[in-house]
């Protein structure tokens, strides 16, 4: 199994909620330069918090990679989601991009690497995780990279 996890792009500091801030100009360009490291892996789907700076944020990844399913919106991917649960919701095979948020996505990593979130990884703005192993069990997955964009 291969997973990649995404931080969303650069977004707006202020919005009437947390989950309704959009990405700004500068966080569109992050994610493009991101999703250029996607170009030829083989995604079977791709899984995306309900906010709106994820979904802006994998909307141009999926046009980026004329990636023709439709995105998964699921609940389990905010900001404050409990990467335990989360890991218990992943398929059990496959190659799959999940787009999120910190500071869940840095403790997800860690649970999937070390069984434990004691060591977040850290994740700019629109940086891009590879992690690969057979099942997406806490502890059993391999860090292969991290991309962090460059804009």
């Amino acid at each position: 199994m291969k997973l990649w996890i995404l931080r969303h792009g650069e977004a707006q500091p202020h919005a009437p909620r947390d989950a309704e801030r959009e990405l700004t100009h500068h966080g569109r360009d992050q994610v493009l330069h991101t999703a250029a490291q996607l170009i030829g892996q083989p995604l079977d789907r791709i899984l995306v918090s309900p906010y709106v700076r994820a979904q802006q944020t994998a909307a141009l990844v999926r046009a980026a990679l004329g990636f023709t399913p439709e995105l998964i919106t699921v609940p389990w991917l905010t900001p404050e989601s409990d990467p335990r649960f989360a890991v218990s919701q992943l398929p059990d095979s496959g190659h799959v991009l999940l787009v999120s948020h910190q500071p869940f996505v840095g403790e997800l990593i860690s649970l999937l690497q070390y069984g434990n979130v004691r060591r977040p990884q850290p994740m700019h703005t629109a940086s891009l995780a590879e992690l690969e192993g057979e099942w997406p069990l806490a502890g059993s997955m391999t860090l292969l990279g991290v991309y962090n964009p460059g804009v």
